[in-house]
């Protein structure tokens, strides 16, 4: 048996049909560094998940399979369908450039696609051995994409870029407790975890944003250097980290006080280094007016979320509250889908050789998912009449929907055609 099996594997390897279909596989450009695949993927993986959501919410769908509830399935895949995806292709694509060790492309990007593809697959299903399988291939997902990393950053002598491992290290323990909790029955603790997530994506964004956008901005704008009191960046991100041990302490250990200073502080510290990084000057230039702007939603998030710890001061009449839940909306919508959008749309660009020029209709999505965030963040506070909050839902859904189809229409040939000059990242 052995012999035959050997034999058939040698037949496969010399058959020159076989070969020549791998190798016209592995050299598409859709798999050229896992920028491509992985910002449509995660594109396509939002629309499909927001819309299966609001179907659901709207009485239209019931999700199948009982393994995790329908609340932890949007959040999965909104967090780790959509921004995990995201930040991992940028981060894996940027490592190149970071540290001129080549990263991962072909092959290898196809064997990631099959897994992440397996693994949405799987928790639809969402029966008891199809959350094995999905828990499973994601723990592959992570370990995977962070050997990658490691093996190119560990190589250079720039040891800023450590930083990433432990950061991609915790979401990945984060993904796999959600996922589990929810599974063996602790729904409340699952949804903590789920903030948590959002607050370490706010520590991911504070750095990646921190290191691009005055960058983009000097460069872009054509200002002279941005800089910033040397004693700031790292205040913040003690502060940021705090925020979030804090937070996540809460619900195993009672505290006499609450994260609620700490998130107002991280919030006003971003504001304060966004100050320095001349926004005025983007304000007619969309890849970076959007990074502006989505920078400016994390740090009034943050500080929205440590307000909704405190007791409301004035009469409702006078001075409506938005809750927890709506404040960290203002965060996944405004800041890190603005972000994520602005980051694709640039990178995708100035990656593929393409002069940092965006299409007439890119600003509209950016617009669009401003609308979208201040819609679910701040409509849900204002009782307009008895289904205002089911129709914030939708309006902020629709938005999406058309700035994720916008973004789809433009870049779609951009992503799948072949790089038209030397890339370089700026």
């Amino acid at each position: 048996m052995l012999q035959i099996q050997d034999s058939e594997i040698s037949q496969l390897e010399n058959d020159p049909q076989a070969n020549s279909a791998l190798r016209y596989l592995a050299q598409h450009p859709v798999l050229d560094l896992p920028f491509r695949s992985y910002f449509l993927l995660a594109v396509f993986c939002s629309i499909s998940a927001l819309a299966l959501w609001t179907a659901y919410f709207n009485g239209y769908f019931s999700f199948a399979g009982s393994a995790i509830s329908p609340l932890t399935w949007h959040i999965h895949e909104m967090i780790f369908g959509f921004a995990a995806t995201v930040a991992v292709g940028f981060i894996l694509t940027a490592a190149q450039t970071w540290t001129g060790q080549p990263s991962i492309k072909g092959l290898p990007v196809l064997a990631f696609i099959i897994i992440w593809l397996l693994v949405r697959v799987a928790l639809l299903i969402n029966s008891p051995s199809a959350f094995m399988v999905a828990v499973t291939l994601q723990t592959l997902w992570w370990l995977g994409s962070i050997l990658m990393f490691s093996r190119l950053v560990l190589k250079s002598k720039n040891r800023r870029n450590y930083l990433f491992i432990p950061l991609l290290s915790t979401l990945m323990l984060l993904n796999i407790a959600l996922l589990s909790l929810d599974y063996y029955g602790f729904a409340d603790l699952a949804r903590h975890i789920a903030r948590t997530c959002v607050l370490m994506f706010c520590l991911l964004m504070g750095i990646l944003g921190g290191r691009v956008i005055p960058f983009f901005t000097v460069s872009g704008a054509k200002v002279s250097a941005i800089t910033t009191p040397s004693w700031l960046t790292p205040v913040l991100i003690s502060v940021s980290i705090l925020g979030i041990l804090v937070f996540f302490s809460t619900a195993f250990i009672e505290l006499a006080f609450t994260p609620a200073t700490l998130m107002i502080a991280a919030g006003l510290l971003h504001l304060m280094r966004l100050s320095y990084w001349r926004t005025l000057v983007t304000i007619k230039l969309p890849l970076l007016w959007s990074l502006h702007c989505s920078y400016f939603a994390l740090a009034i998030g943050l500080i929205l979320v440590g307000l909704s710890y405190l007791p409301v001061g004035l009469p409702n009449d006078l001075l409506f509250s938005v809750s927890f839940g709506d404040a960290l909306h203002l965060i996944t919508i405004a800041a890190m889908g603005l972000m994520i959008f602005a980051m694709m749309s640039r990178v995708s660009l100035g990656h593929t050789g393409r002069a940092l020029t965006p299409s007439k209709l890119v600003p509209w999505i950016f617009y669009l998912i401003v609308i979208s965030s201040l819609a679910r963040t701040f409509l849900p506070a204002i009782p307009l009449q008895s289904n205002h909050m089911l129709l914030s839902w939708n309006i902020s859904a629709l938005t999406w929907f058309i700035a994720a189809a916008l973004f789809i229409k433009i870049y779609w040939p951009v992503l799948t055609s072949k790089k038209i000059a030397k890339s370089f990242h700026r």
